[in-house]
């Protein structure tokens, strides 16, 4: 008999299909809050107005812009916003932009509330992965002022209570997690997705293909995720390739963003995720390669290197995605390629001399070690990098 445990995250509100200019407008009521710092993507900034409506909708209300966060959310950046937001009295802090930015939201609020005066204060929040597997998660405070991320890409951090943040000295991206750190609202509005550069739609939208596959074909499945994850891919594989046909088409954009949406649930089931998403950590963090074309590149070796162990349970990926007696990792290949995304390493301009240090350091992630097939070391983290070179 099957039994478990299903802990429902912090967030208290998720609203979708709404001018996001309206939704937060209620939030703001709802919430009561008087001073706005608000974290937003700096192309957003640069070439949009969308900052500037949110100004006009907070008035004096926002005491504070922050849009210079880099790629892969870096420590620097993130104690520098975060002294920001603590010198203005900050009581909300709101999230413009994709998955660097809201990682940096959720960033800045474990920084305030944990008195963070430099990024070397961060080793005393950061998760410890050892090379065995082994996981050291140190106890701090929540966050005391709360967040609401209005989400513009599809990775779907907006609805984890765990953030990645990269330490730029050691080369590598870490993971901080609090229960609590969950942003309170999340905001989905489909109309200022059209902002958002192709490539990073369409590679973000494989992310979340990539958290439901590996929820999916996980070694500890969750009945809860089970369905979420079946119909997230469904609604992401018609709906990416609807916006990569027509990209004004409001009504796939929407189905993508609750296909990300429905697949992160199995984070909260506390559903374990493997090699794909632990080596695209450290491609991120050692290598520089935007999280989106992780999952492009990773996912199809990952699932072809795993397929000896967990084959019943790709053929569900090969149903959801409409093709059940195809492999599944032929059928995502080929979703990579017909939405015109990379599928090598050499394509996303990871050299070859840095193969053995992105083996090396994945064995410090912790997901290497809840692959469903064994990973017993470098070599076999390799073995996969070459597949995918």
């Amino acid at each position: 008999m099957r039994s478990g445990l299903y802990s429902y995250p912090n967030t208290q509100r998720i609203v979708y299909g709404v001018p996001f200019v309206q939704a937060f407008a209620q939030e703001v009521q709802t919430v009561d809050a008087q001073r706005v710092f608000v974290l937003a993507s700096g192309s957003l900034t640069r070439h949009t107005d969308v900052v500037d409506q949110l100004r006009g909708v907070l008035g004096t209300r926002c005491v504070g812009v922050f849009s210079d966060m880099p790629a892969h959310t870096p420590r620097t950046a993130v104690v520098k916003a975060a002294h920001e937001a603590l010198n203005a009295r900050a009581d909300l802090i709101l999230t413009l932009g994709g998955g660097s930015i809201t990682d940096a939201g959720k960033m800045l609020t474990l920084c305030m509330s944990n008195a963070i005066d430099s990024p070397e204060d961060l080793d005393r929040l950061a998760t410890r992965v050892h090379a065995d597997g082994r996981v050291e998660r140190p106890e701090f405070n929540g966050p005391s002022v709360p967040s609401t991320v209005i989400s513009t890409t599809l990775s779907a951090g907006e609805f984890s209570a765990l953030a990645g943040c990269t330490d730029t000295a050691k080369g590598y991206k870490e993971n901080f997690l609090h229960p609590k750190a969950s942003p309170r609202t999340v905001i989905l509005d489909p109309a200022l997705t059209v902002h958002t550069p192709e490539w990073l739609w369409l590679s973000t939208g494989l992310r979340a293909v990539d958290h439901a596959v590996e929820d999916l074909c996980s070694v500890n499945t969750h009945p809860m995720s089970e369905a979420t994850s079946f119909q997230a891919l469904r609604l992401l594989g018609r709906g990416l390739r609807a916006v990569k046909k027509d990209p004004s088409d409001l009504n796939a954009r929407l189905d993508c963003q609750l296909g990300a949406w429905m697949s992160i649930i199995g984070s909260s089931a506390g559903v374990h995720k493997g090699a794909s998403h632990g080596i695209g950590h450290v491609l991120g963090g050692t290598a520089g390669v935007p999280h989106g074309y992780t999952s492009c590149v990773m996912l199809p070796h990952v699932m072809r290197y795993n397929h000896s162990v967990n084959a019943e349970q790709q053929k569900r990926v090969s149903e959801a995605l409409g093709e059940p007696n195809k492999p599944a990792c032929d059928l995502l290949a080929e979703l990579v390629a017909e939405l015109g995304l990379p599928s090598t390493l050499r394509e996303v301009g990871v050299p070859a001399d840095m193969l053995d240090l992105i083996a090396h350091n994945a064995m410090h992630d912790r997901l290497i070690h809840t692959n469903p097939r064994k990973i017993h070391g470098p070599q076999d983290v390799r073995s996969i990098l070459d597949a995918a070179w």
